[in-house]
């Protein structure tokens, strides 16, 4: 894969690079999900090596109840793994125990008692909310705002986060506690790239975690434990229970099924209110339907509010409209001021916060300018029916009037929009399947993913653009500009994410209804046939992607011009297609078309001039042209390391590109240690799976193959293969050629066994995907050819010698 100019368009119709530049002198980092590389001003990265963090510094949240009983054993445990391992992920016990479904095991808790315990045992120890990729990043760039007040405040989030990153990896000896993750995966990027301190993950999720960290099961809470903490919450610290109440305190236990949140709620309620143990119990009734292997904990939960909701009610009775609210907001960190608009004042908010969290319903952040809700919590409330004529659920309305009257007025407020981000996504993510659709929530949705497009996480808005779209949908219609316009977008957030399969087929229906309500030549249709060729392309389609490439160039011609900017990247696009597809007697003459017009048009040091120069040059390497290839990437490379620096991805491309490029002339003295010193960069800066980092991988590895160098040549590949099979499927065409390559390596080696299984997958999935006759497929073809040969001169022979498979020697596509 050489890189390429983004599609041209405006707004958030075509998709663009995620890396941005900060001028001056400047390093790397990368943010937290590794997603997208981040170039900080000199001083920054200065700060991230020398300012040190004060002794027991922490952004530890506060314990709901302060009491913490019944887990000793799993706090030395815990403190052991993390020891040993240096990560550990605390999960739901599996087994006749299992807690079905829900949270409220006492999970974090746990995790938070030992942070408190042990947190002047480590440099830093910070919490990081885990529920999304999103959120990790958020609470990262937190990190810089509380170490680094002299630039932090003037960075963006994906900045302040990659800081953060580049912080961590100069200090060793922290504590980050991911909490509530939802995807084992997200972590990956944060084992691969900080080594030198402890992760601490809790989540519902027990599987997933094998390659990832050890887990340590959390059961019920035993029943002495259950007791002792119920009769502390209900009578009080340093009360001692009578022997009565401690029996009645145990049946009560036993009906909450020893479930940590239940028992915390109701002794918040017995404390509150005076009630008595026995009492208590036969207010819930007859003892609880019980699920198969365990409790259910949304009904434990549920029946025990009817009595906490009503005494709530007759203390303020806006204190449980305002925990209607909540329930659809994200749980953490809720800011007050996003709730004032449901009191009268200050003064009044003070007071139903107040009577909600005597009653254990939420807990505050440290400086109480924030407020917390268990998920659990959430979930009970979600599921109560809707009431009244307008079907909305208990506090849904509210909830979308906060959001709609929050949304920042300035798209510059980046502290506002990051604040109000989580809790947006959770109100869209949480749209009850028949709730009343309104414009204004959609357009609030809308105006969030616009936020998240121009920050570069359009990724991370599928929630919000789903949202959207169904509620333009439901009041506008099918076809109206702003449902097409909002089909579009989460196409595009799809492609972003990688997820083709849903991508392309939404790409299509929104150009057929463009082109029936806008007419074929509009510039939004022009864009959305741009976007589904890309998408094309992007799953390896080319006979669908080359003529629609073709047809919105010539359109682009005609009705913005010869040398517009998207009409030069209309050009780009479609001269990378034929170089995909093996045609370069169409591809090189329009990239050095393009060429020429990028110069005089925007200049020969712009971006998309040394991006098109790039592509001019892996199309003449394609073509064998290797003497003017090099000298190309040799101007390319030097120019992109005076405007971007030694290590900004680009330059880091094009050192990959050049490095190949000795490599097909031969030159493997000098291929061989830029391919290192790539693939050293890449692991560094984009992290161990990214695909650029595959590829640095992919193209070392054969180049040790190339060398004779099997011994590293082998263990590379199949490490590569395995890691390109799980980021880009089995049939991306860089992992074909990885499949490809280690088969070469088992034939070199004499392993037939091995190599020709291998090239025989690889050759059908190269017809299925690429076609019978494309270059790549037809070398295929011949290393199968070659090595089904060496095994019949085996078979006739005593002994055998490794087979050559010179087919092999020149990898296929190995500039990226």
């Amino acid at each position: 894969m050489t890189d390429r100019s983004a599609p041209g368009g405006g707004g958030v119709q075509a998709s663009g690079a995620r890396s941005i530049a900060v001028g001056g002198d400047v390093g790397v980092a990368v943010t937290g999900d590794g997603a997208r590389v981040v170039m900080l001003p000199a001083e920054a990265v200065r700060w991230a090596q020398e300012v040190d963090a004060p002794p027991g510094s922490a952004n530890l949240p506060g314990s709901a109840s302060g009491v913490f009983v019944g887990r000793e054993d799993e706090l030395a445990r815990l403190r052991r793994l993390l020891a040993d391992e240096g990560e550990v992920a605390v999960t739901q016990v599996s087994g006749t125990r299992a807690i079905h479904g829900l949270g409220g095991i006492g999970k974090s808790t746990l995790a938070l008692h030992y942070a408190h315990s042990h947190r002047h045992t480590y440099t830093l120890a910070w919490w990081l909310n885990a529920a999304t990729t999103e959120q990790i990043v958020t609470d990262l760039a937190s990190l810089a705002l509380r170490l680094c007040p002299q630039w932090a405040p003037t960075a963006d989030v994906q900045e302040r986060a990659a800081w953060a990153i580049l912080w961590l990896q100069w200090h060793p000896g922290w504590l980050l506690v991911f909490d509530n993750v939802e995807h084992p995966d997200d972590l990956r990027h944060y084992l691969g790239t900080l080594p030198d301190g402890h992760h601490l993950a809790t989540s519902r999720t027990a599987t997933g975690w094998h390659a990832i960290a050890p887990t340590m099961p959390l059961g019920l809470l035993d029943a002495d434990a259950a007791v002792s903490l119920l009769c502390t919450l209900a009578l009080g610290e340093g009360q001692t229970p009578t022997p009565l109440q401690r029996e009645e305190a145990g049946a009560l236990a036993a009906e909450l099924g020893h479930l940590p949140l239940a028992l915390e709620q109701a002794g918040a309620y017995l404390f509150e209110t005076g009630t008595a143990l026995a009492d208590y119990r036969a207010l819930l009734g007859q003892v609880m339907d019980t699920a198969a292997g365990g409790i259910d904990p949304e009904r434990t939960i549920a029946r025990i509010w009817r009595h906490t909701l009503t005494a709530i009610e007759h203390r303020n009775p806006r204190a449980v409209t305002l925990l209607d609210a909540m329930a659809w907001l994200a749980p953490d960190d809720i800011p007050r001021a996003l709730l004032a608009p449901l009191c009268s004042d200050t003064l009044s908010l003070g007071e139903v916060l107040g009577v909600l969290h005597s009653y254990n319903m939420i807990s505050y952040s440290a400086d109480r300018q924030s407020v917390s809700v268990h998920r659990l919590v959430q979930t009970v409330l979600q599921h109560r029916p809707a009431t009244g004529p307008d079907r909305h659920p208990p506090g849904r309305q509210d909830a979308e009037h906060l959001i709609r009257q929050a949304i920042p007025t300035e798209d510059t407020n980046t502290q506002q929009w990051e604040r109000l981000l989580p809790h947006a996504v959770a109100l869209a993510a949480s749209t009850p399947p028949h709730s009343p659709a309104s414009t204004e929530t959609a357009d609030a949705f809308h105006a969030t993913a616009q936020y998240l497009y121009r920050q570069g996480r359009d990724a991370h808005s599928i929630p919000l653009r789903t949202a959207a779209l169904t509620q333009y949908e439901q009041v506008l219609g099918d076809t109206h500009p702003s449902t097409l316009n909002s089909r579009n977008n989460l196409a595009l957030a799809y492609k972003s994410a990688g997820d083709l399969t849903r991508a392309v087929p939404l790409l299509e229906a929104t150009l057929t209804q463009y082109e029936q309500v806008l007419g074929h030549a509009n510039p939004d249709t022009l864009h959305s046939r741009n976007n589904l060729a890309q998408a094309y392309e992007s799953a390896g389609d080319l006979t669908r992607a080359i003529p629609l490439y073709e047809a919105t160039l010539t359109q682009r011609e005609e009705v913005l011009g010869d040398t517009h900017p998207d009409t030069l990247a209309s050009r780009n696009n479609l001269a990378y297609a034929y170089e995909s597809a093996g045609d370069l007697t169409r591809a090189i003459p329009l990239l050095e078309a393009t060429l020429t017009q990028y110069e005089q048009v925007l200049g020969h040091t712009h971006p998309d001039t040394l991006t098109s120069r790039n592509n001019l040059a892996g199309a003449y390497q394609s073509a064998g042209d290797l003497t003017r290839a090099i000298a190309l990437h040799k101007a390319t490379l030097a120019q992109r390391e005076e405007d971007l620096g030694g290590t900004h991805p680009d330059t880091l491309r094009s050192r990959n590109n050049l490095a190949t490029a000795y490599y097909a002339a031969g030159d493997l003295t000098r291929a061989i240690p830029l391919l290192e010193a790539t693939l050293t960069q890449r692991e560094g800066i984009l992290g161990d799976t990214h695909p650029d980092t595959l590829s640095s991988r992919n193209n070392l590895a054969t180049a040790y193959y190339a060398a004779g160098d099997l011994t590293r040549a082998i263990p590379l590949l199949e490490a590569t293969l395995t890691q390109s099979e799980q980021v880009l499927g089995h049939t991306h065409p860089d992992t074909l050629a990885s499949r490809n390559n280690l088969a070469g390596a088992y034939q070199s080696a004499g392993d037939l066994t091995r190599a020709i299984p291998l090239l025989e997958a690889t050759l059908t999935q190269y017809e299925q995907v690429l076609g019978h006759t494309h270059p790549d497929t037809q070398t295929s073809r011949n290393n199968l050819a070659r090595a089904r040969k060496a095994a019949e001169t085996v078979q006739q022979s005593d002994t055998s010698t490794p087979a050559t498979a010179p087919g092999l020697q020149h990898p296929s596509d190995p500039s990226d």
